[in-house]
C-alpha cells in the first residue's frame, strides 16, 4: 500500500480508498449487509485506511454499514471515515440541497449513522447553484470550528467553482470523477489542485466496472442498475469501450504481467496531481487485486500506448455527465 498527507488529516491516507456507493445498494441493485461488512474489514485488512462514503448511497444504509463494520473492527482511531452532503431525497427525488440548515440537519445524521464523534473529511456532494457558495462555505466551517469535522472536502466541482469556495472556507480535498475513459479534469482541475496543494480523490477508477474486464457483449443490468442509463453501456458504444478494455488487457498482460484492473488503477495512481484512487467494491473479493496495484508504474511508452488505443478504439467518448442531480434552485 502507498500512502498520501492530505491537509486536516490527522495521518496519512491509503492511495486506493474503499468506495461505498455500490455498499449502499441504491442504482446498484440492492445490497447485501453481511457482504458489505465483511467487504469493508477486508479492505482495512489490506491496509486501506480511507472510507468514503455518503448520505445518498442507499439513503443512510451506507453510512450505517460503515458505522457498523468500524464499531465492529475496533480499528476506528486508524481509520480516516469521509462522507459527503449537500444532497436531499426527502420529497421523493433526488436534488441538491447545499443550504446551511439541509447541511446542519445532516451532519448530525452522518455522525450518529457513522457512530463516530468527529467526520474526518466532510465533502459537497454537488455544487448547488441555488445556494451562494459562500454559505455553504460558512456553514463546513462552523462544523470545523465546532469539532463535528476536521477537513473540508468539494465533489463534482470545477476548477472555478472551488477557486470561489476557497475564499469561504478551506478546501483540503476535491473528488472528481476520473479514469481511464474519462479525463475531463485533465484541462482545468486537475492542474489547479496541483498547482494549489489540493488533494484529488478519483472516483469512478474502473468506470462503472468497465475496465474490470469482467464485462462482455451481452453483459445486463436489471433494476435500478444506473449502468441502464449510462451511455457508454448503451450500442454503438459499449462496443467501442469493450474493445478498448480488450487492448487495454492484452496490453497489461503482455508488458506488465498485470490485468486491465491493475493497469487502470496504477494508470490513475501515476497521473500527476491524483492523490487517491476510489475503488469501489461491496463483497470481499472485488478487493483481491488491490495489492498487485502496487509496488510497479507505468513508463512513458506504456501510457502512450494506453492513450492510443484510447483513440483507436473509443471514437465517440462520453463523459459521466448523466450522473448529475438537478439543483435545488
Amino acid at each position: 500500500m502507498e500512502y498520501v498527507s492530505m491537509p486536516g488529516l490527522p495521518f496519512p491516507a491509503s492511495r486506493v480508498a474503499l468506495g461505498t456507493w455500490a455498499i449502499g445498494g441504491w442504482l446498484w441493485g440492492g445490497t447485501d449487509a453481511a457482504d458489505a461488512i465483511r467487504t469493508i474489514h477486508a479492505a482495512l485488512d489490506l491496509g486501506v485506511n480511507l472510507v468514503d462514503t455518503a448520505p445518498v448511497y442507499g439513503f443512510g444504509r451506507a453510512e450505517e454499514l460503515v458505522g457498523e463494520a468500524l464499531a465492529a473492527s475496533g480499528r476506528r482511531d486508524r481509520v480516516l471515515v469521509a462522507t459527503k452532503c449537500g444532497l436531499d431525497w426527502t420529497r421523493g427525488a433526488l436534488r441538491r440541497d447545499a443550504s446551511p440548515a439541509r447541511i446542519a440537519r445532516e451532519v448530525e445524521d452522518s455522525l450518529r449513522r457513522l457512530r463516530v464523534d468527529v467526520i474526518d473529511l466532510y465533502q459537497v456532494h454537488w455544487p448547488d447553484a441555488g445556494v451562494p457558495l459562500d454559505e455553504t462555505g460558512r456553514a463546513l466551517e462552523g462544523l470545523a470550528r465546532a469539532g463535528k469535522i476536521r477537513a473540508i472536502g468539494v465533489s463534482n466541482f470545477t476548477a472555478a467553482q472551488v477557486e470561489r469556495f476557497r475564499a469561504t472556507a478551506p478546501v483540503a480535498t476535491v473528488q472528481p470523477p476520473y479514469n481511464l475513459f474519462e479525463r475531463g479534469i485533465d484541462a482545468e482541475l486537475l492542474p489547479y489542485c496541483r498547482k494549489e496543494g489540493i488533494a484529488t480523490l478519483a472516483y469512478g477508477a474502473l468506470c462503472r466496472g468497465l475496465l474490470s474486464g469482467r464485462m462482455a457483449p451481452g453483459t445486463t443490468f436489471q433494476g435500478d442498475d444506473l449502468r441502464r442509463g449510462d451511455p457508454k453501456f448503451r450500442p454503438p458504444r459499449f462496443a467501442q469501450y469493450l474493445a478498448a478494455v480488450a487492448a487495454l488487457d492484452a496490453l497489461a498482460r503482455d508488458r506488465f504481467g498485470r490485468t486491465v484492473l491493475e493497469l487502470a488503477v496504477r494508470w490513475l495512481l501515476d497521473q500527476p496531481g491524483v492523490s487517491v484512487a476510489l475503488w469501489g467494491a461491496r463483497r470481499p473479493s472485488q478487493l483481491d487485486p488491490v495489492p498487485r496495484v502496487f509496488g510497479w508504474r507505468l513508463d512513458d511508452a506504456a501510457r502512450a500506448r494506453v492513450d492510443q488505443i484510447v483513440r483507436e478504439h473509443v471514437t465517440d467518448p462520453v463523459g459521466p455527465e448523466f450522473m448529475a442531480p438537478p439543483d435545488s434552485a
